[in-house]
Formats: C-alpha cells, structure tokens, sequence
C-alpha cells in the first residue's frame, strides 16, 4: 500500500501518479500520466499520457467570478469543480492500459492571500477520490501557509529533483516564477504578471490569447505604462514571495486605463516590462541556462525580448509536452512524496518556519 510508505535508501521505487493542475490563466485542465522512478534519491519520470480539458465558457466564468460570490455557492462550486475533473479523469483514463496509483491534483486557486494565513484552491479531492476510486491528494499549499510560508511556488522541489540539469526553471503561466539553487539551497519566487496580464488586454481585440506577441509586435512603448509597472513595490520586495488575483486586480489591472494607448501599445509595453523584469532576475543571479515552461514560452516575442534582457543566459525550450504540462508532471511528484510521508515543500522557497509535507489525503 503507498499510503504513508517509508522508501528505504539503496533501493529503486516506481509508481504512476496522475498529476492535474488548473492555471490562474484558466485555460483549462491539464492532465499528465506519468511514471516515476527513484532510485536513492535520483528522480525520473517518463510521460504515459497527457492531455489539457478546455473548460466551457459557462466554467470557465464560474471560476473567474468564484472570488466574489457567497460561502454557499463557493462550497458548491467547489463540489461541482471536483465532480467535473473526476469526470474528465475517467474519460481520460478510459483506454489506458496503466492506471495511476494515486490522483495529485491542484485544484483552481481562489484566495491567496498568505500574510493573512489564508489560501484557498477548489476543487473537492473526496469528490475526486470518490469519483475516480483513486486516491487523491489535493490542498498542497495550506500546511506552509499555517507554517507562516507563502505557501508558493510548490514546483521548486520538482525543478531540483526532475530538471536539475538546469542552473534555472522558468515557468511563464499566469504569473512568471523562477527557481534555482542559491549556495545549498533551492530559492524561488514569482518574478511578475504575465499570461494573466497579457491575456487581459488580449481579450480587448477580440482574443483569447496573443498568439506568438503578434500584436503587441505591431504597438509601440507607452513610457508613462512602463515606468508605473517598473514601479510596483512588490519588484523592491526580497525573499520568498508570491503573487496572486488580488495582487494583479488591485495593483495591475488599474494602471492599464491609459488615454489614447490602444491595446497592441499596451501588449507591447507589458510584454517588454515582463522581459525585463525576467531579464534582470537572470543577470542579477549570473545564471548560465534556463529551462522555460509554460504557455508564455510559446510566444516567440516574448521569448526574443526575454533572450535581449538576459544576453548571457542560454534559453532552453524543451519539448511541447513539456512546455504544456511540466507543473502537471511535478505536481504528480509533489503526491508521491506526500504518500510516502517525505518532505515535499522548501522552506527556502517559501519562507516558512521549516520543510513541510504537504497536501490533503482522500481514499
């Protein structure tokens, strides 16, 4: 039985763990099969299967709205969120001929607001495990919040175990965050906004996303927009530190109503204020390589803008299974070193009181 099991040094150990993780960017469901493998501490992982769920507009509006509607309703939401991906796990797995030893799912974030010790995701894992017949972990964040952490970024331990090749690992999701190794330890933080906030001026020319920076290509610099985002206090801040919707609506969103810009200056200007803030992080901390992941990582403007702020970095893209679903894959990590009882988030990371092991188990 996996639950709570002791690995024994000198030892190999498998298992098949099914990781789910739904970004802030809502773009949907992903969903990677994978099989893990440790062989005393060395960590692989091989993918089965994946697959990214696009939510219906009706979902997808739920959970953006999920923020500012009555307790009733966010417990039933919840519920209803857990019922849906059970639903689409089974369909998932339907002609799979491995079948995961346990479910390591997300969930949607909701409130993340860690200095007030609160942080929500949905997405009912009994719903889940009920659903599925799989054991489910779920709720990964909220044991290094009550430890005082940030309660983010989890996939850091991920990039130590599974992409260590790397002097870095750049995730560009809705907000871009970075981790790598400082002296012994592994540090991270989320670097700025970014598929969130490039997204939302998408939408204002009639689009879900701009698909490779084509038209904040075509807008010009909006100097007054680029020294106010430069700005934000959050980019003084020092250690562990995390951003959230909260963050965004109430620092960003206000700063976009400018006169006269259309929206391909401001997509322009946004897409070069993420650059730069990832550019500095990169030459600030003289780091040699990075490996990017993430729905930003295909938009090959911003890449170029990315590799003209960090000219001494080199900048990997690996492979689009990767690109599309690498938190999936360390999430279902992150379950497995919950299930054998073994720490699974840093403290260095997060700025809690000591390592934690993480997540909520549902059988």
């Amino acid at each position: 039985m996996i639950m709570e099991m002791k690995m024994r040094t000198g030892e190999a150990h498998e298992a098949v763990g099914l990781g789910l993780m739904s970004g802030t960017s809502l773009d949907g469901l992903d969903m990677a099969l994978c099989k893990y493998s440790d062989f005393d501490k060395k960590f692989t992982y091989s993918i089965i299967k994946c697959s990214t769920i696009e939510y219906d507009d009706l979902l997808k509006q739920r959970l953006k709205q999920s923020d500012a509607i009555s307790g009733q309703n966010l417990a039933q939401l919840d519920h209803d969120f857990g019922v849906l991906m059970a639903e689409k796990v089974c369909q998932f797995l339907a002609d799979s001929e491995l079948k995961p030893d346990f479910i390591a799912s997300h969930g949607q974030t909701v409130f993340h607001q860690p200095g007030q010790g609160m942080t929500l995701q949905i997405g009912s894992g009994a719903a889940l495990a009920a659903g599925t017949g799989i054991p489910t972990v779920c709720d990964f964040r909220t044991v290094d919040v009550a430890l005082g952490g940030q309660g983010a970024p989890l996939v850091p331990i991920g990039d130590r175990l599974l992409f260590g090749d790397y002097a870095a690992c750049l995730n560009l999701g809705g907000f871009c965050n970075i981790s790598f190794e400082r002296g012994n330890q592994r540090v991270a933080f989320d670097i700025a906004p970014c598929n969130m906030l490039l997204n939302t001026l998408a939408a204002r020319v009639g689009k879900s996303y701009d698909k490779d920076g084509a038209s904040a290509r075509t807008g010009y610099m909006v100097d007054s927009l680029t020294e106010k985002l430069n700005s934000l206090s959050y980019y003084a801040l020092q250690g562990a530190k995390s951003l959230g919707k909260e963050w965004f609506d109430a620092e960003v969103l206000p700063l976009l109503d400018v006169p006269r810009a259309t929206p391909e200056d401001l997509l322009r200007t946004s897409v070069e204020h993420i650059a730069v803030q990832i550019g500095k992080v990169l030459t600030d901390n003289h780091l040699p390589s990075v490996l990017v992941t993430g729905g930003g990582a295909k938009n090959s403007y911003l890449m170029d803008r990315i590799r003209w702020h960090a000219p001494e970095t080199m900048v990997v893209i690996p492979d689009e299974k990767t690109v599309d679903f690498k938190e999936a894959i360390i999430f279902g990590l992150l379950g497995w070193l919950r299930l054998r009882g073994e720490v699974n988030t840093l403290a260095s990371v997060t700025g809690a009181s000591r390592d934690s092991v993480g997540g909520a188990v549902y059988l």
